[in-house]
C-alpha cells in the first residue's frame, strides 16, 4: 500500500466525484476542486443526455453511486437500425442489464450528493494555473490565489485538461470528429416501442431518438460539419438559423421532419462540435495523474465516454490501495487501462465515418442492413467484451496482474 493519504481531485464532472467516492474506499482523503461557482451552468447544466453501458453502472455499484444514477435514468431495452422507410432490429447482448441515458445535469447531481453523504469535500470557483511537485507532494494555485497541499493531484478536468498541460506540455489537445451535435424533445410521439433507441440515417445527415417516459420523443443530430465550433461559438448562433439547419437536413426524413416540426427552439441543446483525445503518451508525473476525458475521450458514438471515465477512476483507487508508491501505482493504472480505452475509440473512430456516409454509400445502405447486423453490428462481436467488464475490487492490484 502506499503512503498516499491524501488528494486533490481538479473537476466535478464525473470522474471528479467518482475518483473522490473510489479513493475514499482506498483509505484516502480527497478534495474536489471544481472551476465553475457551484449554481453556474457549468457545473452539470450544460448539455444534454449522456448513456451509460453496463460496464460503467458496475462500476458505480463500487463506490455506492449505482442506485441514485440509474433512478435517475432511462433504460433502453432494445435498438434499431433505420434507413429511410427501412428499419430494421438490432440484436441485443445477453446477460448484461440495458443501457442507461441519463441528463448530463443529473448524473453531476446524482454523483455530487453521493460523495458528499460520503463526507468528500467540494471547493468551487477554483480555477488550477499552476501545480508545484516535491519529494512529499504537491501543490496546487487557483486562479482567485488559493492554493491546496496534498499527497497527490488527479486530473479529472475535461478534454481541455489544465492538468495534462502540467504533466507534458507537448501532449495533445483534443480533435475534431467533423460532426457537430444538438439534441431536443419533440412532441411527436414515434410509433416505436417504449425504451427503443433508433439510429436513423437521414438523406441528409444521422440521427438518433426514444421515445420519453414523460411523453414525447427525444431526438439526437450530428450534422457533418467543416470547421469546428467552440461551444460558445455554437450558442452564438440565433437559435432560428439553427433550426432553419435542422429543417433543410431532417425536412425529407420520417419522422425527421415530424421531430423537427414539433420541438421548441427554446429547449434545442447546442452541444457543439464532437471532439475526441487521440492517445496521449503521458498520463502521469511524479505525483500529478489524469483520468476520464482528460486523458481518453472517445466519440460519443462509442457510447462508453463516461463508463470508460467510472472506470478509470476506481480503477486508479484500487491501484493506489494496493501497490508500494505512486509511481508503481501510476505506471499499473496506465497499464491496466491504455489499451482498452484505445481499442474502445478506436471502434467508435469507424462508426463515425458510417455516420455521414456519401451518397452512394447511402443509396446502398438499405440493401447492405442485413449484412451490417450480422457483422459490424453484432454486439457479441463488436461491444461484448467493453459491457460485459467488471473491475474486481477485491483482489488485490499487483504489477505482474496488470501485465496480463
Amino acid at each position: 500500500m502506499t503512503t498516499v493519504r491524501t488528494a486533490i481531485v481538479i473537476g466535478g464532472g464525473i470522474a471528479g466525484p467518482v475518483t473522490a467516492l473510489a479513493l475514499r474506499r482506498a483509505g484516502i482523503t480527497a478534495t474536489v476542486y471544481e472551476a465553475y461557482p457551484a449554481t453556474a451552468s457549468g457545473v452539470g447544466g450544460i448539455g444534454g443526455t449522456l448513456a451509460l453501458a453496463p460496464n460503467g453502472v458496475a462500476a458505480l455499484r463500487l463506490v455506492g453511486a449505482d442506485e441514485a444514477v440509474t433512478a435517475a435514468a432511462t433504460p433502453i431495452e432494445r435498438s434499431a437500425m433505420a434507413v429511410g422507410r427501412r428499419r430494421i432490429d438490432l440484436p441485443t447482448l445477453a446477460g448484461v442489464p440495458p443501457l442507461r441515458v441519463v441528463h448530463r445535469a443529473e448524473l453531476h447531481r446524482a454523483l455530487r450528493d453521493r460523495a458528499v453523504a460520503e463526507g468528500v469535500s467540494f471547493a468551487y470557483g477554483k480555477r488550477l494555473v499552476d501545480a508545484q511537485q516535491s519529494d512529499s507532494g504537491v501543490t496546487a494555485r487557483f486562479e482567485d490565489g488559493s492554493t491546496a497541499t496534498a499527497d497527490i493531484l488527479v486530473g479529472a478536468d475535461g478534454i481541455r485538461s489544465t492538468v495534462r498541460g502540467l504533466i507534458d506540455p507537448a501532449a495533445p489537445g483534443p480533435r475534431f470528429t467533423g460532426l457537430l451535435s444538438f439534441e431536443a424533445v419533440a412532441r411527436h410521439e414515434v410509433d416505436v416501442a417504449p425504451g427503443t433507441m433508433t439510429f436513423a440515417f437521414g438523406q441528409r445527415g444521422y440521427y438518433l431518438y426514444w421515445p420519453e417516459p414523460g411523453g414525447g420523443t427525444r431526438w439526437g443530430a450530428n450534422l457533418p460539419q467543416q470547421r469546428p465550433m467552440s461551444l460558445v461559438e455554437a450558442r452564438a448562433v440565433p437559435a432560428r438559423q439553427w433550426w432553419e439547419t435542422l429543417r433543410t437536413s431532417y425536412g425529407d426524413d420520417d419522422p425527421g421532419r415530424e421531430l423537427m416540426a414539433t420541438s421548441d427552439a427554446d429547449g434545442l441543446q447546442v452541444a457543439g462540435s464532437l471532439q475526441i483525445m487521440p492517445p496521449v503518451p503521458h498520463w502521469h508525473r511524479g505525483r500529478m495523474v489524469l483520468v476520464g476525458d482528460a486523458v481518453h475521450a472517445p466519440s460519443n458514438s462509442s457510447g462508453q465516454g463516461a463508463s470508460l471515465a467510472i472506470e478509470s477512476a476506481v480503477q486508479l483507487a484500487r491501484c493506489l490501495r494496493d501497490l508500494p508508491d505512486v509511481a508503481a501505482a501510476f505506471d499499473t493504472y496506465v497499464r491496466l487501462r491504455r489499451a482498452r480505452v484505445e481499442k474502445v475509440a478506436a471502434r467508435a473512430a469507424r462508426i463515425n465515418h458510417a455516420k455521414a456516409p456519401g451518397p452512394v454509400a447511402r443509396t446502398l445502405m438499405p440493401l447492405l442492413m442485413p449484412l451490417m447486423v450480422r457483422t459490424v453490428m453484432d454486439p457479441e462481436k463488436t461491444t461484448a467484451h467493453e459491457q460485459r467488464y467488471v473491475i474486481d475490487w477485491d483482489t488485490p492490484v499487483t504489477t505482474e496482474l496488470a501485465l496480463r
